[in-house]
Formats: structure tokens, sequence, C-alpha cells
């Protein structure tokens, strides 16, 4: 680049569970700078995850502002929105203030109440791709209705707005106060029909919930209106789910490959070319723009890093991430951890589950039996992925824990298959510029690949097997 010459770019926004990033990528998919600001997560009570909905938004706000300082606005082509699927919040249409704090995907406070309605399972999994959980928007919805006094009188005044954490945010974003939601954060509340693509009039009933409070369900690529940020006027030109645009970090994805991202919590996505029974999975959206919708099978592990950060914080272990990087040879005195850190995802769905360690070893043995835990749960899910049409040839993982070689050296020899980590920074940005630039193909991928191939591990493969017995009889003991 020439001195003083100005460089296009596209505006990522990635806000995750732990932090807002801002991330400018040219349009041929180079990152030029990133900034990022912290969030702080709630715990008021057990299975409750929840964030200060004007504090989120500040830190979304700060974080362009910071990198704007450093770039010209007038340089931005456009920007993208990628948040927490699942989470949701409630505001006043009329002034945009938040009438509840951001509840945050993690979050099944209404698990027991969810529970008690005796939904169809099978005819929610048609309708929506998803599973009956307390994770997923509906029930946290319903919960704001019924405990939050000041939705219940928005609701009563026609000023309520609800729905995923990303129509908030576009809402109080824009200058236009646009009020829309995108497929895939749309479709993760359980009230969003896949064949109509749009809001389910019989799950509404069911959930006793409002249509005229949700936002218009949109395509990803609507025209969503400008950024209230800086001088210059920024379209917004995508809005999707951070898991989505991960997925997408390296242009169009292999049909022949599973994509696992491991951070907060771990998924398992591959691509789909219809919706089916899915054998315990989701089917996910990955696309939803004009030229139609993408599907993706979709296995989640919702204690993944959040498992290693509570386990470690009770053994006062201190930086568990040190601790496993320095990992001994000898594993002969590992432990198996069952794992129920914010309950059971996939293919499981149990709101809550017990955690425990089955045998002894010592601190560093258990941070590892926890990072095994999460492995071996992947792997279930990987199992199922794996009965499609097409083969499955590879893994590609991505997510802070995939930073980690004992992370991705477990995961290729309880999988049987090479896992390959991209140094790529920044997945879900990355995604999300590349859905900014308009898909192109091909995507330039100048990083560095590592490559982890399966070895032989008995020691690991005894305790997988071991593991999947304790699960069994772990989950036969509880109720149905």
């Amino acid at each position: 680049m020439r001195a003083g010459q100005v460089t296009e770019f596209l505006l990522a926004l990635d806000q995750g569970s732990h932090a807002s990033r801002a991330i400018a990528f040219t349009p041929s998919g180079q990152l030029l700078d990133r900034e990022q600001v912290a969030i702080e997560t709630l715990n008021p009570r057990p299975g409750w995850y929840e964030h200060d909905a004007e504090a989120l938004l500040d830190s979304v706000v700060n974080a362009i502002d910071r990198l704007l300082a450093r770039q010209p606005s007038a340089a931005c082509l456009g920007a993208g929105l990628a948040t927490q699927r699942s989470s949701i919040v409630c505001w006043d249409r009329v002034s945009g203030a938040p009438l509840s704090p951001v509840i945050s995907w993690r979050d099944t406070r209404n698990a027991q109440w969810l529970a008690a309605l005796e939904l169809d399972p099978d005819r929610l999994h048609r309708i929506t791709g998803l599973r009956i959980s307390a994770h997923y928007g509906a029930s946290k919805l319903r919960w704001c209705v019924d405990h939050l006094p000041a939705v219940s009188v928005a609701r009563q005044q026609d000023r309520l707005a609800w729905g995923p954490l990303a129509s908030f945010l576009i809402f109080r974003l824009t200058r236009e106060r646009t009020l829309a939601a995108d497929p895939a954060n749309g479709s993760r509340t359980l009230l969003w029909d896949l064949q109509r693509r749009d809001w389910s009039d019989e799950l509404l009933e069911c959930f006793g919930l409002d249509r005229a409070a949700l936002p218009e369900t949109v395509a990803e690529d609507h025209a969503f209106g400008h950024l209230a940020v800086g001088a210059a006027a920024i379209p917004l030109l995508r809005c999707t789910g951070d898991q989505s645009a991960a997925l997408h970090a390296r242009g169009l994805p292999a049909m022949d490959t599973a994509y696992v991202n491991a951070g907060t919590g771990a998924f398992v996505l591959r691509p789909l070319t219809r919706a089916d029974d899915a054998n315990g999975l989701l089917n996910s959206v990955i696309r939803g723009d004009a030229a139609g919708l993408a599907l993706a099978r979709e296995g989640t592990v919702n204690g993944a890093a959040t498992a290693l950060d509570a386990e470690a914080a009770a053994l006062d272990s201190g930086d568990w991430i040190e601790r496993l990087a320095r990992v001994r040879d000898d594993d002969t005195g590992v432990p198996i951890f069952l794992n129920g850190h914010a309950g059971l995802g996939s293919p499981w769905w149990r709101a809550s589950f017990p955690c425990r360690y089955i045998g002894k070893g010592d601190t560093d043995d258990r941070l590892r039996a926890v990072l095994e835990s999460i492995v071996f749960m992947l792997a279930e899910n990987l199992r199922r992925c794996a009965q499609d049409v097409t083969p499955m040839e590879r893994i590609i993982a991505s997510g802070g824990l995939s930073r980690m070689p004992l992370f991705c050296a477990t995961l290729a020899n309880v999988s049987g298959l090479e896992v390959q980590r991209p140094e790529v920074a920044e997945a879900t940005a990355r995604g999300l510029a590349w859905m900014c630039a308009g898909t192109p193909a091909p995507w330039p991928d100048q990083c560095e690949t590592y490559r982890y191939a399966p070895t032989a591990a008995p020691g690991l493969d005894a305790r997988h097997r071991r593991w999947q017995d304790e699960m069994r009889r772990a989950l036969a003991s509880l109720p149905v």
C-alpha cells in the first residue's frame, strides 16, 4: 500500500460470550485491524447466566469507536454482525431501553416450566429443527413475561419488543431503528418455522407469546440500515449467528468435513442438503440469504471452556491453560469426568446433570479429565454426524480450545479422523467478512494449517469406553 493510500475495508462485529469484537478486513480477506472489549457474565443463581443489556451494547459501540479512531470510517464499505445465538432480550420499542437483562444461551432458568408443557418433541423438531431445551429463547421470553413487571407493562401498552440479542443490537445500533431478525438467530428461539421461514403461530400459542412483539423475519443480507456510530453512514450488510459465521471462515464449507468450534461451548456442524431426523442432533440454519436457506446438522456441548473454568476454580488450580500445556505423557492417573456444566446438550438434552469425577488423580489429572469429557461428548456428536450419504473425511477445528495441541490430538485419537487447525485469526469475524464481501470464490486462505493424525492411545481408548458406560448408568438413574 502506498503511503497515504486509504484501504477500503469491511467491518465485522462479533458479539461473543466473553467479549465484543470489531475487526476490519479487506474485501479480499486480509485482516487489517481489530479491537476487543470484554463483557461481564452474571450468574445470580445456579443455572442463570445473563449480561447487562446496556453494558453489552456499550461494549459493541466502544469496540467500533476504538477501531474507527484508527481506520477512516469513510473507507468502510459496510458492516456485518454475528451474535451469540439463543440469547434473548426484551426492550421498549419506543425508547429502546432494555426491559430485561440479556439472558444468555447458557441459561436454563425456565427448564421446569418448559418440561411441564409436555410438548411433542417430534412435532417441535419437524417445525424448528431444534430439540426441547430451555437453552433456546422461547422459555426465556415466557419467563420475562411471568417475572418481570416492566415487560408485562410494556406488553399491555403495546410498547414491547423482544427476540434474539441480534435484533436488540440491530435496533439500537442502526439510525433507522430497524426491528428485524435474521434466520440463523431467529431460528434459535424455538418459535421459527424452517419451512415457512417465519414465526410459527402454532408454537407462539403453545408458549403463550405475542407475535406483535417479535421482529420482522428477514434474510441475513437484508438492508438493515446504517450504524449510528461515527460520522460516516456505514450500512449494516449482514446479520447471522456466531457459529454460522465461523463455519464460513474459509469460504463455502465442504460437504465431507465436520467443523468443530470449541470455545465457551463446543459445537459440531456438518453441512446438509436437506433437513432430516438428525438422530438427536439439530437441523441448524447456517445461511439464510436471498439465494435461499442452507442447513447443517449440529451437535452442541454446553460445558467446554466454561467447564474448565469452573473446575479449575473449584480445584484452586490457577491457569488451566498453562497446566494443560505441560501435561505429562503418563496418563495412568487420569480419572473420568461426567460433565454437566450448563446441562447436557445433544444428543441427551438434559437441562440439569450432576458433574462428578470417577476416580481420583491429582489436579492436573482432573483438569485433563475435564478436557477429555469435552472431546468424548464431541465424539458422540461426530458419530451421529457421520451418518450421512457423504463420508466424513476430516475435522476442521476452530475456537479457543483448538489452539491447545492436547485438545486437537485427543479429538483426532478419539474420532479416528485427522484434525486440521488452520491458523485463522477470528474465525467468526472472518466468516462474516466473507458473507459481507458477497461470498466470493475463492476466498484467499494463506494461513498455516496444523494437522493432527490419529495415533494409538490405549489409555485414552479405555477411558473413553469407561466414560460411555458411566454416562449410560448416570442417565438411566435420572428421572425421565
